[in-house]
């Protein structure tokens, strides 16, 4: 190891004020890599395309960080006035759509998105990064790269410094590529479908190492690389953000889902079950089901077609730190994994706030899936498969007599997961090992 601090470049294309959860990640390795002796360094876009803003975020960024914003050109007012948006719209991720169904120019964006923008809409991005930081390292060397995708543009500007500067680097997937819930909805031609693949393999085979948020994924990639070279370091929770003025549980039975609600989340047997135990008078007026962020419009169809719209209250979007809030109060937090031929790998990193709330947790998706085994690991949550009507039922039952009576959970156990301890094994699995083996 160096006597001087280790140096490492992190190449994001997410980073304060962008909100939502693709920031989480690296802002709190970040955090803690500061605090164990490590100089990070961000590289991020300085004039991006964020799907959410928050800026309370801003405040996380360790005053003594060397934070690299470089502009960025990126397809999307081209892509907007294809589909009729206006200028102020901002383009959602997973082509979750709050109007009605897409529309025929909806659909050849969506061609044009997949076919021209490769790997995504950053990909003007790669070039221009190679050559500016190409002469950054070369004045101001590090000792590790570290990309982040999705978007996997990033990866590939890391591909091109490890060739031009053979520094180590680690490909941290936040999310898979090829593989990842929306790929068939990018109606890829055959052409572009094998470019996606081959650049996939390209930088699972040419990093030095590959760190992904679950175990699926490292199934998956094991089928292009040593399993050796992959690294499990799931997402988690910071003690630090729960560390709030202490709130209240609502009176009402309140169901409360974080995050964007995809078609491919929409819980449509739920939504019916639901109604029926509402028009049985077993679950009574005092429910309320409360949606923070994005709805798709086919969320907000099913809702209506079973007559729960009087029970609903939409937030659009809250800042990270009145999420916490939020989930803290809630009677149950409903978390729904995308129904795809990935469910069995989705491991979404807001599980680890959900149990950090120390609230009841309704899951649905495969319950022999990631995150089935995280939840029976951790205990304090309900899972339930997609279209288990009778385990819906009795689960909703228990949950609402259990409000009512105010009867809880087990706490659940999930002190591996704190942001501290994982910046520790990040460190320990991943960074020294790398940096000692080039040094020695």
């Amino acid at each position: 190891m160096p006597t001087r601090k280790p140096r490492v470049l992190i190449i994001s294309y997410y980073w304060p004020p962008s909100g939502g959860a693709g920031v989480q990640r690296w802002l709190k390795f970040v955090k803690y890599l500061c605090e164990f002796g490590y100089e990070p360094v961000v590289y991020t876009p300085e004039n991006p395309e964020y799907p959410s803003i928050d800026k309370g975020l801003l405040s996380e960024i360790p005053a003594s960080l060397e934070v690299i914003r470089v502009p960025i050109t990126e397809p999307y007012d081209h892509y907007r006035r294809l589909v009729g948006m206006k200028k102020t719209e901002r383009i959602q991720t997973g082509f979750l759509s709050e109007g009605k169904k897409p529309t025929r120019r909806e659909n050849l964006a969506r061609w044009v998105r997949g076919n021209l923008f490769i790997p995504d809409a950053r990909f003007l991005w790669i070039k221009p990064s190679v050559r500016f930081l190409s002469n950054y390292l070369s004045q101001r060397p590090v000792d590790l790269l570290v990309s982040t995708g999705p978007p996997h543009s990033m990866h590939l500007i890391a591909r091109a410094l490890k060739k031009r500067l053979d520094l180590p680097w680690v490909a941290d997937f936040r999310d898979p590529w090829t593989n990842i819930d929306f790929y068939d909805e990018l109606k890829l031609t055959p052409w572009a479908d094998r470019k996606h693949h081959r650049l996939e393999q390209a930088v699972l085979k040419e990093a030095d190492t590959i760190v992904v948020v679950g175990k699926t994924m490292k199934i998956e990639f094991a089928n292009w690389v040593s399993e050796a070279k992959i690294t499990v370091l799931p997402n988690g929770y910071d003690a630090d953000d729960l560390s709030v003025e202490r709130v209240s549980v609502d009176h009402m039975f309140s169901i409360a889902h974080i995050g964007s609600f995809s078609p491919a989340r929409n819980p449509v047997t739920l939504w019916k079950v639901i109604a029926e135990l509402v028009s049985k008078g077993i679950i009574g007026a005092d429910l309320r089901i409360r949606t923070i962020g994005k709805v798709d419009a086919a969320v907000n169809d099913q809702i209506q077609q079973n007559q729960l719209g009087p029970f609903v209250e939409h937030i659009p979007y809250l800042p990270h730190a009145e999420v916490i809030a939020q989930q803290a109060r809630s009677a149950v937090l409903l978390l729904v994994v995308n129904r795809t031929k990935n469910a069995k790998g989705i491991l979404t990193g807001k599980v680890f706030e959900y149990l950090a709330a120390q609230r009841p947790i309704l899951a649905i998706g495969p319950t022999d899936g990631d995150l089935a085994h995280l939840l029976r690991e951790t205990g304090g949550a309900m899972m339930v498969d997609y279209d288990d009507v009778e385990g819906l039922r009795s689960a909703l039952i228990a949950l609402y007599q259990n409000h009512r009576n105010g009867i809880g959970l087990p706490r659940a156990s999930i002190e591996p997961y704190d942001r501290r301890k994982l910046t520790k094994r990040l460190i320990h699995e991943v960074f020294d090992p790398l940096i000692q083996q080039k040094d020695g």
